[in-house]
């Protein structure tokens, strides 16, 4: 299991808003690239995000869906990858003093992922992990959260039908 944490300058809300932005999900997920809202309002349980996946010529079609949410400070995905399974990816919000205290905890959930989850493919996650965290920082720290819908006080984002944005 991966676990993995870092100290944002900048408030749990500020760092909620970021995640709670759909849109914003490529620009501090390592990875996806080209996310389309599928279903619900993002992060509410159930909501849907398709992203793709580029190796080199390889492209893979991917999803990502809300399994838990508690708004302000835990989000719980299941990434969804292909032939590959899937991965249960944790995220909780600690306050500490005015900054905020953020954990990853990714590990497979199912399919042959699990099968191939050694310490190489741990060290690889953590890797995986040390810039996503570093991404997410950056832009919580740069004052740059998100733009959630003024009409709902949950947190969730809606996307727009005409263009996918929020």
């Amino acid at each position: 299991m991966a676990v993995r944490h870092r100290l944002i300058q900048a408030s749990p809300q500020a760092v909620w808003d970021v995640l709670a932005d759909g849109d914003r999900y490529v620009e501090w997920v390592v990875g996806p690239s080209d996310v389309t809202p599928q279903s619900g309002r993002w992060p509410q349980v159930g909501a849907t995000i398709a992203y793709e996946i580029r190796l080199g010529p390889v492209r893979l079609n991917n999803e990502s869906v809300v399994r838990r949410c508690v708004a302000g400070s835990e989000l719980e995905i299941e990434a969804k990858a292909g032939p590959l399974g899937t991965a249960r990816i944790a995220i909780e919000l600690r306050p500490w003093g005015e900054q905020c205290l953020v954990i990853v905890d990714e590990h497979p959930l199912r399919g042959p992922g699990g099968l191939l989850h050694n310490v190489g493919v741990e060290a690889l996650i953590q890797v995986r992990h040390r810039a996503m965290l570093a991404r997410l920082a950056k832009l919580c720290e740069a004052g740059d959260g998100c733009r959630p819908d003024p009409a709902d006080s949950t947190g969730s984002v809606s996307f727009g039908p005409e263009t996918g944005r929020a």
